[in-house]
């Protein structure tokens, strides 16, 4: 993947990506984001769901995992050829070389959590098919975060903590890193024209 140059001016068009491990809030800080900024939001994940007409474990369980991120792949490059969305994906996608090229055109951000945090969040959630077909979900959780953690970093312009804050508070946070960019406009306190709904 080329690096960024830099010195490019901000480009107030271009996509705001979250990545992060399942669980981190991507999509519900995704939704309130887009309408905080009022941009299109698309969650990538929901994308192909919508694509096959079937969910992603039905995906998983009839392709593989592998049927699944050729899927995914090419709803990255897709959704990543337009501009002036907030997209999240799923927590496998900047893996794939092909995908971290893709969402490297967007700002990135990161939202990062504690192994134990995401395993408090989903543990009960059975959409998961990486969690529900392991003997030990909460080492695979372990294992995701160590594994992956270091490619997020990597990938990303900006690293927000997700595990303890608000909705409200965290979606602010991006919006005075974007504005810092010029990729947002900062609303005076209490007088935005889309209002974070409360947590």
């Amino acid at each position: 993947m080329e690096p960024q140059d830099p010195h490019a001016p901000p480009d107030a068009a271009k996509n705001i990506v979250l990545i992060g491990m399942m669980g981190a809030g991507k999509t519900t800080l995704g939704r309130r984001l887009a309408r905080r900024l009022n941009r299109p939001f698309v969650d990538i994940d929901h994308e192909i769901e919508a694509r096959a007409g079937v969910s992603i474990p039905h995906i998983f369980e009839v392709e593989g995992e592998s049927g699944f991120r050729d899927r995914e792949a090419r709803v990255v490059a897709e959704v990543m050829a337009r501009s002036g969305q907030v997209v999240t994906t799923g927590g496998g996608a900047p893996l794939r070389a092909e995908n971290r090229s893709a969402l490297a055109q967007g700002h990135i951000i990161y939202l990062s959590a504690e192994a134990r945090q995401l395993w408090a969040r989903i543990r009960h959630d059975t959409n998961r098919p990486l969690i529900a077909r392991s003997a030990n979900p909460r080492k695979t959780i372990e294992q995701l975060v160590q594994e992956r953690d270091p490619v997020y970093r990597a990938l990303a312009q900006c690293i927000i903590q997700s595990g303890s804050a608000a909705p409200s508070v965290l979606v602010e946070r991006m919006v005075a890193h974007l504005a810092g960019l010029g990729l947002a406009q900062p609303e005076p306190a209490g007088q935005s024209p889309h209002p974070v709904e409360p947590s």
